[in-house]
């Protein structure tokens, strides 16, 4: 399923702090006031995707701010495996994140119902642009399990601030191995309400 976006970002703010979807047949669109106009779809995930998302997921400084990262990280082979067991796994929902044609990063959700939990990764050059929250806003259309969860680093604010615009609430902090750290630090956990 495609979800197409449109949303006006305004020019030298570069965020969507007021985010509206609308949703209509599976389709949506998030808006909010300014002039530039960014097009944005979420598509399932192609094969030609891979090598762009393999250089979005080994840049060294995105992976720091993520922290939860595998340890095969640099692995190629061990990506291409990774991504072809969540596309064949019906349970998992992956959607590419397009805007303006670009890919800009990766956005799906897994888990049990109850436990079920949400991730996205957005390429460091598309940082700061209001990507994950439109894109996080639109999939909440896609993925409407409820409760959804999501954990963040504890210095990740940028993404924990894309959460809470979109409606998640803290819940909870614990204590895990942060490979792309190389050490245990604090995870935030957030959930969205039914």
């Amino acid at each position: 399923m495609l979800v197409p976006l449109r949303s006006k970002v305004r020019s030298g703010e570069r965020t969507l702090a007021q985010v509206r979807v609308l949703i209509r047949d599976g389709l949506g669109s998030a808006q909010m006031a300014g002039s530039d106009v960014m097009r944005w779809v979420l598509r399932e995930v192609r094969d030609e995707d891979l090598p762009l998302l393999f250089e979005q997921w080994t840049d060294p400084i995105a992976g720091r701010m993520a922290a939860f990262t595998t340890p095969d990280q640099a692995d190629w082979n061990a990506f291409e495996r990774r991504w072809s067991r969540l596309r064949a796994d019906e349970s998992v929902i992956t959607r590419a994140i397009v805007v303006d044609g670009e890919v800009t990063g990766t956005i799906g959700s897994w888990g049990d119902p109850g436990e079920r939990e949400v991730t996205y990764w957005i390429g460091r050059s598309y940082w700061g642009k209001g990507i994950a929250t439109g894109a996080l806003s639109a999939f909440l259309a896609v993925d409407p399990s409820r409760p959804l969860h999501a954990r963040v680093a504890y210095d990740n604010v940028a993404s924990r601030r894309v959460l809470e615009k979109c409606g998640f609430h803290f819940i909870a902090t614990e204590r895990g191995f942060a490979q792309a750290r190389s050490a245990e630090i604090e995870e935030q956990v957030l959930r969205l309400e039914p």
